[in-house]
């Protein structure tokens, strides 16, 4: 069984499923109010990575991943835009299903919308405050953090250390700085909805609470996010569940940021990098592959070097799936090793993977061990052992579907104008005119080849 860091046991500890054969699986999804950037892009595929592993090894996955749809964000959006803010939310979550699909990150089984769960979150706020662990201010209601005893189990802080680490608050009235806005009142302009509170709206920390347990149960297998995450949002999820008695998640995943030289990328501070930009640019496997060689609790750096060094070792890859022709594997569907023919020697690479994958989901060991493979593929066909080259080749493609990697075999068809210029670049170097074919070259690039000189001639691949 696979073990995984679970941040309220600040451990690595087995994953024992609530179901046999079974795992649960809630993840906080986008709040949809501006295009994903590089950051949200390595999130969706450390799940989809995960996910899918799970799925390889024959469990059953339910992945549950929210759309929150209304926020103070999305407002300011919208009053910025001088539009509603339904207009905001379908712009931008059609952006982010539309990344996810190029990336080939697997749609959730379900993806609640926090709008459709407002009465039920109502309902869950009222049974706070009638067991007295939440109150009520003239601008809302709040959570009283300390009715849970355990409060800052994610953040491995004590209440107290806590409350001394906050910062000022403006409402003055609130029993402590850390509690929490359950529901908003309503301010003019903003969207609102009825409540025994009166109209307002509910506060962030709620929604996923309601979703999560509404659509997966009590002691679902595993939450997860971005370490941003952790704290206090996980946190004050946590509580609502603790301070109502349910037993909430029974595992709690988080992973690393992008970083930008020595800060995270995010939108807060300005220094992010759409990933539809990215994906114009190159190909979007190659992002899973960088995200692969990372292990998914440690920072990784996405930059113009560590790209190009990703494209070329997926350019490996593909290469591998030429010299055997093999079948592409992975892709919209959620591979299944049963499903597999392997060989001895394929069996026993799934195992070594396996093992690494087990190992608190450590992508960067088993990306190396199916490198090496892949290297030893390629040296026993060079031998003449064909046979076992093959089955080698196979079984790293098939390791590299469980991880939703696709190999490509297959070279893209060359339009018309690019064919011409394939042919007028060979045409030069035949006639030795090296700055008419370093013109070709150059105008190959800019349609967005990768050019490399073969033995028979100019040879031209997608990045």
């Amino acid at each position: 069984m696979i073990r995984l860091y679970d941040s309220a046991r600040a451990a690595v500890a087995p994953l024992e499923p609530r179901d046999a054969g079974r795992v649960s699986i809630y993840l906080c999804g986008p709040t949809v109010y501006d295009l994903p950037h590089l950051g949200h892009g390595r999130h969706a595929l450390v799940w989809d990575v995960l996910r899918r592993w799970l799925t390889f090894t024959g469990l059953q996955v339910r992945f549950v991943s929210n759309i929150t749809d209304i926020d103070d964000k999305i407002i300011a959006r919208a009053d910025a835009e001088h539009v509603g803010e339904e207009a905001i939310t379908a712009t931008y979550e059609a952006a982010w299903w539309a990344a996810l699909d190029a990336l080939g990150v697997a749609r959730p089984d379900e993806a609640p919308h926090a709008t459709a769960y407002v009465e039920a979150m109502v309902d869950l706020i009222e049974e706070l405050v009638d067991r007295d662990v939440a109150y009520e201010l003239d601008d809302g209601v709040y959570f009283d953090v300390s009715s849970v005893t355990d409060y800052g189990l994610l953040a491995g802080q004590s209440l107290e250390s806590l409350r001394s680490g906050a910062r000022v608050e403006t409402n003055l009235l609130k029993r402590s700085p850390l509690d929490f806005a359950l529901w908003k009142n309503a301010k003019f302009g903003e969207p609102s909805w009825a409540s025994p509170f009166g109209p307002g709206r509910p506060g962030w920390h709620t929604e996923c609470v309601v979703m999560s347990l509404g659509l997966l149960g009590d002691g679902f297998d595993i939450h997860g996010g971005g370490l941003d995450l952790k704290f206090p949002h996980h946190e004050n999820e946590r509580a609502q569940a603790v301070a109502l008695g349910r037993h909430f998640a029974s595992h709690w995943v988080h992973h690393g940021w992008v970083m930008v030289g020595e800060e995270k990328m995010s939108k807060s501070l300005g220094n992010f990098t759409s990933l539809t930009d990215l994906l114009a640019q190159t190909d979007a496997r190659a992002y899973r592959l960088l995200v692969l060689r990372s292990h998914y609790r440690s920072p990784i750096e996405v930059s113009p070097a560590t790209m190009k060094d990703a494209e070329r070792a997926l350019a490996r890859l593909d290469a591998l799936a030429r010299r055997f022709e093999l079948a592409p594997l992975a892709g919209a569907t959620l591979e299944v090793a049963a499903s597999v023919e392997w060989s001895e020697e394929g069996r026993a690479l799934y195992d070594v993977v396996a093992a690494a994958m087990e190992n608190d989901l450590d992508t960067p060991a088993a990306v190396a061990v199916l490198f090496e493979a892949l290297t030893r593929a390629n040296a026993l066909a060079d031998e003449g052992d064909e046979h076992r080259a093959r089955s080698l080749a196979e079984a790293v493609a098939a390791c590299f579907a469980g991880l939703g990697l696709r190999l490509v075999a297959a070279e893209a068809a060359l339009d018309d104008e690019s064919a011409d210029l394939v042919a007028r670049r060979d045409q030069a170097r035949s006639a030795r005119d090296w700055a008419s074919a370093d013109r070709y070259r150059d105008e190959l690039v800019t349609l967005g080849w990768i050019v490399e000189d073969g033995p028979t001639g100019t040879v031209v691949r997608r990045g």
